[in-house]
């Protein structure tokens, strides 16, 4: 039976609900109406009219509806839940349907159950995006067609039907997506854990365990790579079933990709045999964060793509929208865009990449994660700092209870939003100075995600006059 067949079986004539009516479920909605379920729509929205061009799709598919502040009552007497990565799963209303009977599953479980293809999965807490896309990158200049999905692109169990043996699926996937799996990929990549999404999670060890089945699942002949410089992660090596190789750059390995600190250059060992693949001054992306998303990458798809291959796309990828993006050099000074940086160490990352220091932007929603391990990264990278958002605060507190902030000249400015954080920043701003938005913080407090933050502190900085000769 072809897997698009394996999908109408189970849903063909079942009851279906969709929580919320994000991009993918908007287009898993359209699938599952055409494959025969009976869909509704469970979504805070408090009526039709607030779905706005998409009501009328809704209308057209004849979907049921349970919107408002009672959404969840829409949960009851349902075959199949289709949960996004948004809702979390131990909620009560969740678990209450699972214990009634209903499938509670999500559009990357399903594809994860039905794919007929080999898939590369990424997951951790900084690093995903980048390393993901150049898997993908890789595989596509190998020659291979990539499907690429999970918390990065489209939705991937709409094209199931399009999916052939011989294709790969690289697949990114994040805490909120791993908690409830109970299937791991062909190659599993974990590129770190460190404290993250805390508001989310029960605690620190339920975010380990949801990134653990990552592993968990796998059969042999299988493939985990892992970062050996973390230590959780270098403690997950006790949950994978097959091959397990690392990647570092601070230490030559046995097995795995690494930094040679001789020569500088990208390396992999295949049971002690070095095979060098490029030296890092050709590397094209900043940052020795980058690095490790490299030899990450290089890790995954060994055996799998040509190492002249790999090299070509690390000489020439230049990077994720983003991910210290270069926006704008204005009056000698140049504006990056990091807003991808929602963590602490995210941020630290980003400051280590330059080698001046900074005038910086921080702050946004608070995750309930500790900004200890930021403050002495700013004091040595940082000579202005403008704040904003709930963690603002926060970050300032971190800062001024070091005893070397006394001396270390940082300036701490704080701006109502972001049009005044990049005025306040400008204003600081000599030439050969560096502007980087790198908030260290989420985006909730003002913003649906951070790629509408980073947009609009684009839009503002490219927005800004040039300034006026002198006479």
């Amino acid at each position: 039976m072809l897997p698009i067949e394996q999908l109408r079986a189970l849903v063909q004539g079942k009851k279906v609900a969709f929580i919320g009516a994000g991009v993918s479920h908007k287009q898993c909605i359209e699938q599952f109406v055409s494959l025969g379920a009976q869909v509704t729509l469970c979504d805070q929205k408090p009526d039709l009219a607030a779905f706005g061009d998409y009501a009328d799709t809704l209308r057209r598919l004849h979907v049921g509806l349970s919107l408002g502040e009672h959404y969840t009552d829409g949960f009851a007497g349902q075959d199949i839940i289709m949960r996004t990565p948004g809702y979390e799963y131990f909620r009560p209303e969740l678990q209450a349907a699972r214990a009634a009977g209903a499938l509670v599953t999500s559009e990357v479980e399903l594809f994860f159950a039905y794919c007929p293809c080999e898939i590369v999965a990424v997951t951790g807490s900084d690093g995903k995006t980048t390393t993901t896309t150049l898997i993908a990158k890789m595989l596509e200049a190998a020659g291979r067609t990539v499907l690429l999905g999970g918390n990065i692109g489209a939705a991937l169990l709409p094209r199931l039907a399009e999916v052939r043996p011989e294709d790969v699926a690289v697949v990114e996937l994040s805490s909120f997506q791993l908690i409830s799996m109970r299937r791991s990929p062909k190659v599993a990549v974990v590129t770190n854990v460190t404290p993250n999404h805390l508001d989310h999670h029960k605690d620190m060890q339920e975010y380990i365990d949801a990134k653990r089945n990552i592993l968990l699942w796998q059969t042999p002949p299988c493939r985990a790579v892992l970062g050996y410089e973390n230590d959780i992660t270098r403690a997950m090596v006790g949950d994978c079933k097959g091959t397990q190789v690392w990647f570092t750059r601070l230490h030559e390995i046995d097995n795995g990709a690494f930094l040679r600190a001789e020569d500088d250059t990208l390396c992999y060992a295949d049971n002690g045999v070095v095979t060098p693949i490029l030296p890092r001054a050709r590397v094209r992306l900043r940052g020795l964060h980058n690095v490790e998303n490299l030899l990450a990458a290089m890790a995954a798809v060994w055996g799998m793509v040509p190492v002249s291959v790999m090299a070509q796309v690390a000489s020439t990828f230049t990077g994720v929208e983003h991910r210290i993006e270069p926006v704008r050099l204005l009056d000698g000074v140049q504006y990056y865009n990091d807003s991808i940086a929602t963590s602490p160490t995210r941020t630290i990352a980003g400051l280590r990449s330059f080698d001046q220091k900074l005038i910086l932007i921080a702050g946004g929603y608070d995750k309930k994660i500790s900004y200890a391990p930021l403050a002495p990264e700013l004091i040595a990278h940082v000579k202005v700092l403008v704040l904003m958002g709930a963690t603002g605060p926060i970050i300032e507190r971190e800062v001024r209870a070091l005893p070397e902030f006394a001396a270390s000249g940082l300036q701490i400015l704080h701006a109502q939003d972001m049009q005044q954080a990049v005025e306040l920043a400008r204003s600081a701003a000599h030439p050969g100075d560096i502007v980087s938005l790198s908030p260290a913080s989420a985006s909730f407090d003002r913003y649906p995600n951070f790629e509408a933050r980073g947009r609009e502190y684009k839009q503002i900085v490219n927005a800004l006059p040039e300034a006026e000769p002198r006479a």
